[in-house]
């Protein structure tokens, strides 16, 4: 796909965090379907944070041998860390699952 998503692509910028393009920049596909779409997003979120935490602790707890408290501690500075990116991916995860690119809407919209 060409067109953003996001306004401001870089997730760390935590005052634009939430924004959303209503519709591609390139193409005008509405990425708000419909009010409050974005809840379910919630639910890949925790998805990807168990997954994060299970490969944290695995690594951390299992293979390097590390104290409970040590891994608790490092799975919270990784939670921190990566929870816009988290919260970003969670959100094109639910808007990929829901709304289908139209290759001919696209075609329509680019001819002359």
């Amino acid at each position: 796909m060409d067109g953003d998503i996001y306004p401001v692509n870089n997730p760390y910028r935590l005052k634009n965090l939430t924004d959303l393009n209503t519709r591609c920049t390139h193409c005008k596909q509405n990425f708000e379907p419909e009010p409050n779409f974005y809840y379910g997003a919630m639910y890949v979120s925790y998805a990807y944070t168990v997954a994060l935490f299970v490969a944290v602790y695995v690594f951390l707890g299992i293979f390097l041998d590390w104290n409970m408290w040590s891994t608790i501690a490092a799975l919270a500075i990784v939670l921190v860390v990566l929870a816009p990116v988290i919260f970003r991916i969670s959100r094109t995860t639910w808007l990929s699952l829901f709304v289908k690119f139209d290759k001919e809407a696209s075609k329509d919209h680019l001819k002359p």
